[in-house]
């Protein structure tokens, strides 16, 4: 094993790139907090920041051993090896670039934080909050965890796979890791938890999109510390990985825009938002693998294929509340397989030809088996032991009342018993300024 030898430039970098990416959680608190209705903001968002919370510590007792330990089978690290993040400087998984142990290590938690974070969309409104947090830790150590070993530890799906005997696996940033694991799971959840009351029939608007364009721009701000920072050290890489983020996530937004304008008549913010959010996704993997002209053409397709899918939904009465399937596993799918055309190197348009293109598809299609096969197993476990579902009556009350004893606005005129034992009644709000239940697309 080489000494290693300090980089102050890179390890600034990643702390940098670290705290951007942590950023993004409170982001997407807010952009999902926006899109439920007023008497599920404060649940909504809270499930974002408790799993900033409970996989910080899952990822430092376990986690992180598990993602990047020895592998044992092609599946996963070992579990005790750096349990307690304990490793040194020369087992860093940013050792070349000079960066230390707990440094890099901390920026991957990062990654695993947001995955979580992401997965609650998919059921909003309708769960019990204990359940999502056991959730949460279960999840990431038993399904995050080995797949991000299986793309990035040296497992099954990357470059010392079976499949590199075709072409080297490309992820750059966590296209099959992050986006269509998120997504897979969130689809899962959603079949098991089944659809909110009134779903398909009752309104159900976004109450604040200020709040969900605010999150939007949170979130393309912290992507840069995402995909960025991912190249380990502030480079050239890096600055690609910078302007591909740019340009895909304006191309992906343009695209749903023209999608809304076509099929609706009309331009919304909220599609500009999700726009947004499935150019960031679909970017993700291939932020080093393309030019910034195909980083243009992988937005512009993942923008218009992402409003496309969200609009089957109702069609097909999956209740995936806040598009984690329509916008992470199809925005994740897009960038992961079109890694195979617009790739500067092995890339079909560049004269590559098919191995690259059949390869990323493959991996996409083991990483979403190995997702939904191990969410299904957790998710039926707790449906079985603490139960997924609030009951009716609750559920109609709102989650904030019920499971937090709080409301998000004053103005919602609702009785909130605080810690103290007498119950204080906000005040009531004229009715013009009573947040209006209405759906989200």
């Amino acid at each position: 094993m080489d000494p290693f030898t300090l980089d102050t430039g890179a390890t600034a970098w990643i702390l940098v790139s670290a705290s951007l990416v942590l950023l993004m959680t409170p982001g997407l608190s807010l952009f999902y907090g926006g899109m439920v209705r007023a008497r599920t903001v404060l649940n909504m968002m809270l499930m974002s920041f408790s799993a900033m919370a409970v996989v910080a510590l899952a990822w430092t007792v376990a986690g992180y051993s598990i993602a990047f330990g020895d592998d044992i089978g092609g599946l996963l690290g070992s579990p005790f090896q750096f349990a307690g993040l304990a490793g040194t400087d020369e087992q860093s998984l940013l050792a070349g670039s000079g960066v230390p142990f707990l440094v890099a290590a901390g920026f991957q938690m990062t990654f695993a934080i947001i995955t979580v974070a992401l997965i609650s969309g998919a059921i909003a409104d309708r769960v019990r909050f204990g359940t999502w947090m056991a959730f949460s830790a279960l999840w990431v150590l038993v399904c995050y965890a080995p797949m991000a070993h299986m793309v990035w530890g040296g497992g099954l799906l990357s470059a010392d796979g079976p499949f590199a005997a075709i072409a080297e696996p490309v992820d750059f940033a966590g296209g099959t890791v992050v986006h269509i694991n998120a997504g897979i799971a969130g689809l899962v959840l959603a079949i098991i938890v089944g659809p909110r009351l009134g779903f398909g029939k009752d309104p159900m608007k976004p109450h604040n999109l200020p709040l969900v364009m605010l999150g939007a721009a949170l979130l393309w701000f912290g992507w840069f510390g995402f995909n960025a920072g991912s190249a380990g050290t502030a480079d050239g890489t890096a600055g690609l990985a910078w302007v591909n983020t740019t340009v895909a996530t304006a191309g992906a937004m343009l695209g749903w825009m023209l999608v809304e304008r076509i099929r609706d008549k009309h331009v919304t913010s909220l599609g500009a938002a999700s726009g947004i959010v499935a150019g960031l996704v679909a970017i993700t993997p291939a932020a080093a693998a393309v030019n910034p002209l195909g980083a243009i053409a992988l937005g512009a397709v993942a923008g218009i294929c992402c409003a496309l899918a969200v609009s089957l939904k109702h069609r097909i009465g999956l209740d995936d509340s806040l598009d984690v399937v329509g916008v992470h596993l199809v925005g994740g799918l897009v960038g992961t397989v079109l890694i195979g055309l617009f790739a500067v190197e092995g890339g079909l348009l560049f004269g590559g030809g098919l191995s690259l293109l059949a390869v990323q598809a493959l991996v996409a299609l083991a990483a979403m088996g190995f997702s939904g096969i191990v969410t299904l197993v957790i998710a039926l476990l707790l449906k079985h032991t603490l139960g997924w579902r609030l009951d009716p009556e609750d559920e109609q009350t709102g989650i904030d009342i019920v499971q937090h004893a709080e409301a998000g606005y004053d103005l919602v005129g609702a009785s909130v018993r605080r810690r103290s034992p007498v119950p204080v009644d906000l005040p009531a709000a004229p009715a013009t300024a009573t947040a209006t239940p209405g759906e989200h697309r």
